[in-house]
């Protein structure tokens, strides 16, 4: 393996392989259809970020002549040639699936109505709404004849006019906005037919321009390039090689054009010839733009048979209702595995500290929550309860995270005090620290999670929560916070360990040591999930512990750039992916250490983003029984022989299926009827506990 291509695959091709298991399952018979088109959505979802962020990244790279190749040996343009051929076949199968999904959809009472197809009282209905709603809020922008246009939203789909007068043709844009919706319920007899907003124009957009000839009406999209804070969080490793350009260079950039392929080549050259950068990727696409707004059609009323059947989630049997969550805490750890255990824990907690009087402080690093989010009120209430309370709120950017600045500015006047994040760094670590005054003094009750402080992503979301009055976890994490409060940086702590200075040392250190045990003749094995792993260190690391024949387990949601399976170098790492109804979101890592196990849960994926520009936390698992728990959901993953694919050493991914009905695995359906039983194990148990009646009074 002397080659450094053959050590790694390329980033961006890994991504895409892991969009390509969205499709797969939005291509799934054996799936709901509203799941199947809720999938598709999210491919188109997933590549508009991909473009806006990465591939925008790669352009500014070869437009600026920068060539440096990845760690796969790619340059930027040859990633670029690699990801349009890739994508145009993904975008290829995308509308194939949309085409079939439409078809059984319109089978199933969901329709989707052409122009041609309406009845005279969807026409008449149709009419209206143009007139007395589309007419009024869209805006129609005539292009100057110098053939720029004015300032169009980022990916919003717009429709293109091309009008034929006395002095020649002329070109008109209607932008959508979010006043109106794209899709118009329509009058039917039975189900559900709905009409683009697009068609409707085409309708009757010849209305407006009576004294001219309609030539053509299409809908177009742009993709620009992701905000500046966007970008440098997650295309930082690209645009470092580019340090002195300026964000606005980028300001207004395109990356790429989505056009109906019926889109005539004036049409289509016009608007190229007036985006503001060289040549966008141009996609003629055959269907409808954006498909990811077809996932609105997933919470349509009434077609519950087209779902998955409702897993709603369960209550820890560890949570005692009838105690206080300090009470419970005081006794013993709570893990947490979300959707499957409910998030209601969490709030209690933060709603009982707001209330007791003997909370004196809270401290919680809220990187994404709800809009209405009773933990936001909990923070203010505790605050008008004279409760000192710090809150650190991470924002993406100030436009795409307006609901943040609103709360937060809400939090400020309630005197709770708000740092908005560390300059030159992303804090996503999820913590919260309730400190509250005992008889024996001050006692720390902490939760560590994986996931976003959000009740609604915690029913979609695979993650894990740790809530511990830990004497030394509660030590480090009010250290930590401090730390990233007043930007000191503390890089000891008693257990857990940070990003940026001391996380990937630790991993290291870790995967080394049981590199160690293998050379001593011990059991060795690493089993890790998390969503992704590009940090060449740590790449490098499990490579060196595989060659002396350490058994490495990954389960890796999102993009890989090991190359599992080649000789000599990596015949004993598997990786695997699980793309199921939850998105895996958890990060768990295993040690077997010997026989004397370690387990963690983290914040952070193993990518140079996490490692190096952001701020994260290494969680260690040491209550018995949690340990327990996690160890036995990492082997039901490996298990899974359902919704899992394994990552081949060419990069592709090859589903894994059961050689029988009655061998199916399915690790979700498995740690969901898990969730239940223990609820049920409680139940029982608690009913077969004899409580013996107290004696009488004496009367008198």
């Amino acid at each position: 393996m002397k080659a450094t291509a053959t050590r790694y695959l390329n980033r961006e091709l890994s991504w895409l392989e892991y969009n390509q298991r969205f499709l797969d399952e939005a291509c799934d018979n054996g799936i709901p259809l509203l799941e199947r088109l809720h999938s598709l959505a999210l491919t188109s979802l997933h590549l508009d970020e991909f473009f806006m962020v990465r591939v925008g990244a790669l352009k500014v790279l070869v437009d600026h002549g920068c060539e440096v190749p990845d760690i796969a040996g790619l340059t930027p343009s040859q990633q670029l040639e690699a990801i349009l051929e890739r994508t145009r076949a993904m975008c290829a199968d995308q509308y194939a699936c949309f085409e079939e999904l439409e078809q059984a959809l319109a089978g199933a009472g969901i329709q989707r109505m052409r122009p041609g197809t309406l009845s005279e009282r969807q026409v008449r209905m149709v009419q209206q709404v143009f007139e007395t709603e589309i007419a009024s809020v869209l805006s129609p922008l005539a292009v100057g004849a110098e053939g720029h246009f004015p300032p169009l939203p980022n990916q919003t789909v717009i429709v293109g006019i091309r009008l034929k007068n006395a002095t020649g043709q002329r070109v008109v844009i209607i932008p959508f906005g979010p006043a109106i919706h794209r899709f118009l319920t329509l009058y039917s007899e039975g189900g559900y037919a709905y009409l683009l907003l697009e068609d409707a124009i085409a309708l009757f957009v010849g209305r407006l321009f009576p004294d001219e000839e309609l030539l053509e009406c299409v809908p177009f999209r742009l993709t620009r390039h992701a905000d500046a804070p966007v970008r440098r969080d997650l295309a930082g490793d690209l645009l470092q090689q580019l340090p002195e350009l300026s964000d606005e260079a980028l300001a207004r950039d395109c990356v790429r054009l989505e056009i109906d392929q019926r889109a005539s080549t004036e049409l289509r050259d016009f608007i190229l010839a007036a985006s503001p950068a060289p040549t966008p990727c141009v996609f003629a696409v055959p269907g409808p733009l954006d498909l990811a707004a077809f996932g609105q059609l997933h919470r349509l009323a009434g077609f519950e048979k087209l779902k998955y059947d409702t897993w709603p989630p369960q209550p820890s049997p560890s949570v005692d209702l009838t105690a206080s969550m300090f009470d419970t805490l005081s006794n013993k750890d709570v893990l947490l595995h979300h959707p499957y255990d409910s998030f209601d824990p969490i709030i209690r907690l933060l709603e009982e500290a707001a209330e007791d009087p003997d909370v004196v402080a809270i401290k919680q690093i809220l990187y994404g929550t709800d809009h209405d989010s009773p933990l936001v009120e909990a923070l203010i209430r505790a605050a008008e309860h004279d409760k000192y309370v710090t809150a650190i709120i991470e924002l993406k950017s100030r436009f795409r995270d307006a609901h943040k600045m609103a709360w937060a500015k809400t939090l400020e006047q309630a005197s709770v005090q708000v740092i908005y994040g560390v300059q030159g760094l992303r804090t996503h670590a999820k913590l919260c620290i309730v400190v509250r005054r005992e008889p024996d003094g001050l006692r720390r009750y902490v939760h560590f999670g994986t996931g976003d402080y959000s009740e609604t992503t915690a029913r979609l979301y695979s993650d894990v929560s740790l809530l511990t009055c830990n004497e030394e976890l509660g030590a480090d994490a009010t250290d930590f916070f401090n730390s990233v409060t007043s930007h000191a940086y503390a890089q000891r702590f008693r257990k857990i360990d940070t990003a940026p200075a001391g996380l990937r040392p630790k991993l290291i250190e870790m995967i080394q040591m049981e590199r160690q045990w293998k050379k001593q003749g011990q059991k060795a094995q690493i089993i890790a999930k998390l969503n992704a792993l590009g940090d060449r260190e740590i790449i490098d690391a499990l490579y060196e512990a595989a060659q002396e024949g350490v058994d490495i387990q990954l389960i890796v949601c999102g993009l890989c750039c090991l190359r599992p399976g080649v000789p000599g170098l990596s015949e004993n790492i598997r990786v695997a992916s699980v793309v199921d109804r939850f998105r895996e979101h958890s990060r768990v890592f295993y040690f077997s250490h010997g026989g004397d196990e370690r387990v963690f849960i983290s914040s952070a994926d193993w990518m140079p983003r996490n490692l190096d520009r952001r701020v994260e936390l290494l969680v260690p698992v040491e209550d018995a029984a949690a340990k327990r728990r996690l160890i036995a959901t990492l082997h039901a993953y490996l298990r899974d022989n359902v919704k899992a694919a394994m990552l081949c050493c060419d990069g592709t991914t090859r589903r894994v299926r059961a050689p029988a009905k009655k061998d199916r695995f399915r690790s979700q359906e498995v740690l969901y009827q898990r969730a239940v039983a223990a609820v049920k194990s409680a139940e029982q148990s608690r009913r077969t506990v004899f409580e013996p009646h107290q004696a009488p009074e004496p009367n008198g």
